[in-house]
This record gives structure tokens, sequence and C-alpha cells, in this order.
């Protein structure tokens, strides 16, 4: 007998605490969801990567280990100055940092989260997002690794207390980044230096086959890249990036984005058919496809395969956001930050348009583990206002909204794709909804509103003549609000004063054409 699918839940921060949520669907109406856990003082929190466990820190007091079945506390770690922690992948390890006065005072420690024994110290003069945590560890924790100046160290996670395997040497390292799933792989960015062009190094994390690099790319005007490996190891994007555009097209820099793959069958700049930056790059959860947002506004998407093929083009529009479900199956492209909020919600199999919608303001935005429920989050100290949380639907629907006086965190608990079921009967329902809404659109109905397919049935209704250049700026317009009125939908204040005034005028013509004597035959 197959186990049922674990329930979703969602960790909540706020500046008194963090609490975990049960999870979607909701009944109508809900505007608090059912707590798991009573409101718990923390200045961060985060989940394993399996969400087996759940870590919550006290600034330069404390870490606690929480047992996200029971949300029981498995250990609590004392660490007077601490400033930052993570868990390795599935919660075995705890990895801190804390404030050091000497270099002879270590101040990373790995420690062994059931026992508290602390297996592996070393000093760390100073730490950055970028460069933590300090080790990495692939997903099954069978690979552990960590960058220090001009070479990569590897550990064997069982044995962490024999220190260091082996090494890679880098001259010049500035960034690391191991494949995880599986971790067969590492690769290093050395920037550009005296003339010598920046490069990114692939190399296996076999100790027997390390001597040389398996791959690598070199390019100029690089001053920080962004790497990201699929599921499988396979394929490795660099997204490098210039802080000056020579150009002079983008005040925000330049940004070029490569492919390598470690059979050395692509090595090169992924060919994208718009100038502009890369906005935002994501793998399928297969490992086979990347989806690019890029160029500049109205940005273009483009779906690629492993071979760095273009599959599937998804339009313009005012995104700068992509994300793809963990089950492969829909794609939200979004346009976020300084963008109005536009969301498109896709279905990668049947390669068409499900909704489009909105979420103003949105700082975060992910996908639920079962691929079916989209959450974005207003958050501070990003916004300082109109702090919240909306959940969507996998059609684009909106299912809750929730404000808050003050939001720091809100994410879903990790959980493997797999333990979920397909959604295979999503196709049937949402075919079963087009249907209806093209016998019957519903005036004023969200379905009519947010429906993307103009049904075939209808006559087009006769439009006003515009010159050309009005013509290119409607279209234009079109693309930057998605194909949206700017306010979801709605006429702006402007444009319904005008529309009165111009219905006002009709009807004043009207009564003095019925005023005026007929025409005698």
């Amino acid at each position: 007998m197959a186990s049922s699918p674990p329930a979703l839940e969602i960790l909540v921060r706020e500046p008194d605490g963090f609490t975990v949520w049960s999870g979607p669907p909701y009944p109508p109406g809900t505007t608090s969801p059912p707590q798991r856990l009573a409101k718990t003082a923390c200045s961060a929190t985060s989940f394993s990567a399996d969400g087996v466990r759940l870590l919550a820190t006290v600034a330069s007091a404390s870490a606690t280990v929480y047992d996200c079945r029971t949300l029981a506390v498995i250990k609590c770690f004392e660490l007077p100055g601490l400033l930052a922690a993570a868990l390795s992948p599935t919660g075995a390890y705890l990895q801190t940092f804390q404030k050091s006065s000497s270099p002879q005072e270590k101040n990373v420690t790995v420690w062994h989260v059931d026992t508290a024994a602390g297996l592996y110290q070393h000093y760390q003069k100073s730490m950055s997002k970028a460069t933590w945590p300090m080790i990495q560890f692939s997903a099954d924790e069978s690979v552990a690794c960590r960058m220090m100046p001009n070479e990569i160290q590897f550990f064997d996670p069982k044995y962490f207390t024999k220190g260091i395997l082996c090494r890679i040497r880098m001259p010049g390292i500035a960034a690391m980044q191991l494949a995880t799933a599986p971790g067969s792989h590492v690769a290093g960015f050395v920037p550009e230096a005296k003339g010598v062009p920046a490069s990114v190094q692939i190399f296996s994390c076999n100790k027997d086959a390390q001597n040389q690099a398996i791959a690598r790319r070199s390019f100029f005007r690089c001053s920080t890249v962004q790497l990201h490996w699929n599921k499988g190891s396979t394929g490795l994007l660099v997204l490098a990036q210039a802080d000056v555009d020579k150009t002079n097209q983008s005040y925000y820099g330049e940004t070029k984005l490569n492919y390598l793959t470690t059979d050395r069958a692509f090595e090169g700049i992924v060919p994208l058919k718009k100038d502009g930056p890369v906005h935002d790059v994501q793998w399928s959860s297969s490992g086979s496809e990347f989806a690019v947002v890029y160029g500049f506004m109205p940005a273009k998407t483009t779906i690629f395969n492993k071979k760095c093929n273009p599959l599937l083009e998804l339009g313009e529009g005012p995104y700068n956001t992509i994300r793809w479900n963990p089950k492969g199956r829909f794609i939200v492209l979004a346009g976020f930050g300084n963008l109005p909020g536009d969301m498109a919600f896709w279905d990668y199999s049947e390669k068409k348009l499900v909704a489009k919608t909105k979420a103003e303001c949105s700082v975060t935005s992910e996908w639920s583990p079962d691929g079916r429920h989209f959450m974005t989050a207003t958050t501070a100290p990003r916004l300082q206002i109109d702090n919240g949380i909306k959940i969507f639907d996998h059609n684009g629907s909106l299912q809750f909204k929730k404000m808050f006086e003050r939001l720091y965190q809100a994410d879903w608990k990790h959980e493997a794709p797999e333990r979920f079921s397909d959604i295979a009967d999503l196709t049937t329902s949402l075919s079963s909804l087009k249907i209806e809404e093209t016998k019957k659109p519903a005036q004023g109905s969200k379905s009519a509103q947010t429906s993307s397919k103009v049904p075939v049935s209808t006559a087009p209704k006769p439009t006003a003549y515009r010159p050309p250049h009005a013509k290119g700026t409607a279209e234009v317009q079109d693309k930057l609000f998605g194909g949206l009125a700017p306010s979801g939908g709605e006429m702006s204040k402007n444009a319904l004063r005008n529309k009165k005034r111009r219905e006002k005028q009709k009807e004043k013509k009207a009564a003095e054409a019925s005023d005026s004597p007929a025409d005698e035959s």
C-alpha cells in the first residue's frame, strides 16, 4: 500500500519570533491557518534541504535544531558570539560561525547534531553571503568540501576528525559550487587579473581523477559569477557579471550566460535572441531543460534543452523572475522588484499559457513541494509596508492572503517532489474550465478576468483608427503590462474619467440629433 503524501507546511517569521503553519488547501474564508508550533523567539530560521530538520538561531547566543515531524527540540547549542549557522542537507551536521578575537581562536565549527560533538574546527577571518556556508555538502552528504586561498579542500563527512583528505589547486579562486545531486563534480571561479581572462573550471570529486580540469571556460569583462548545476550534475550554467557595461546600454553592468557540460559536449555562450541583461535562469527538476529570462524590457523567455538548443519561446513581457515547479509541469514568469508584479502561469507539458495575474511588491516567491501552490511574500527589511503572504493555485487563482504589520520570512517546508502524486487530473479540470468559459463568459467573474484565451466564437469588436506610431506604442504597452491593465485589470482613474466624458458627449449628440427636425422626403 502506497504511503500518503506528506502535509504541506509553511514557516512564518515575524519580529517576535517564528511559527509553523499547516499548509494549504485551506477552507474558504480562512484568515489564520492552524499553527503547529507556538511562536518562538529567534533571529533566523531555515529548513534542512530534505525538510527533516529545522534550525532556529538567536544572534550571539544559541542555535536550536528541531525535528520537523514532531517539532520537538533535538539539540540546543549555546554559542556566544554566534554570527551564522547552517544545517547540512539531511540535518546531520550543523555548521556555525562565531566572533573571534585572534587567529588562534578557531571560530568555524562543524557539529554532529545528535551527539552535539564538535567534529572539525578552523579559523576564518570573515564571512559573506557568497561564501557561507563555508563547507558545502552533496545532497546525500557523501562529499564535503570548502574553498580556501588558492585551493579546494575535501573532507569525508563520516570522518571529519581525519581532517583534509585531498586538495585541488586553483590559484586565485574566488568562488566555488559543489554539484549536489550527485556530488560528482565541483566548479571553481578565478576572476580576471593582470590581463589574464576570468575562468570557470570543472573538476571531478573523485580524488583519483582531480589532476586535470574536465571542462573550462574563459571570458573577459567578468567580476562575479553565479554557478547553477543541474540535477544529475552533468551541466553547469555560469552567469558572468561585470560591474560596468562597456557598451553603455545598461546602468547595472553587463551579464553573459555560459554553459559547460561535464562530457565537454558544449562549452560556450548560451545563444540568446535579444540584447540586454540576463534577469534569471533556472533548471527544471529533471535537469534536462533550463529556462532563461533575458533582454531589455519587455524581457524575453526561452527554454533550452541540455544540448543548449531552444525548445520553446514563452514570449515577451515585464518579467525578471522564473519559477519552475518541482514536478516540472508548471512555470511562473513574474516581474518583481522594480517591476509592477505581473505573473504569467504556463503549463509546460501543454505548451500553453494558463492565466495571468498580479502580486505587487513581492520580495520572495516559490512553488510548494507538491507543485500545486505558488506563494509570494512581501517582507521586511526590503519593504516596510504592505507586508503579507499570497498563495495562488497552479492556474493563477488567488487561494489565500494574509497581511502582517511586519513579516521577515515565509518559506515552504522542503519535501522531495517524488513523495507527491503527479497532477494528472489538472489537464482535464483546466480543459473543462476553458470550455465552460467559452460557452458562458461570466461578466465580472474572476475566471473571466484572468482567462488568457479569447473564445473562438467571439467576434472581434471594431476598433478605432490608430496611426502607425500609436499602434507600436500600444503593442509595447501590452507587453510591458503582460496583457493586463496596470491595476490588475481595472481602469485607471484618468481612463475611467475619459470614458465617462466620451459617453456623456455621445448622449448629448444623440439627444441633439433626436431634437432636430427630420428630413422631409
